[in-house]
């Protein structure tokens, strides 16, 4: 399912049009994504938990050149299901 497909799923099943269920949806993404930004998690009891994760600075090699590089250490975005999700998956 891509974006207009959830949009359109989403307004028919709330009532709403495509246009509102739109904005809902941006407002939805970019609040989640303001909280990862200032380190908070977002907890949607039953569907899952959204939270930054820390990778540290780690070794590599340019495939390249054979090259030990060093990589630098960064955040990254990440999802755990919750239960309700987990056994409706699993269903």
């Amino acid at each position: 399912m891509n974006k207009s497909e959830l949009i359109d799923a989403m307004a028919k099943s709330a009532g709403l049009t495509k246009k509102d269920t739109e904005a809902a949806l941006k407002a939805f993404v970019e609040n989640v994504s303001i909280a990862l930004e200032k380190g908070d998690d977002v907890s949607l009891i039953g569907f899952g938990t959204f939270s930054v994760g820390v990778r540290g600075e780690r070794k590599g090699r340019n495939p390249k050149t054979g090259e030990t590089i060093t990589i630098a250490a960064s955040k990254s975005p990440k999802f755990k299901a919750g239960k309700a999700l987990k056994d409706k998956v699993n269903k």
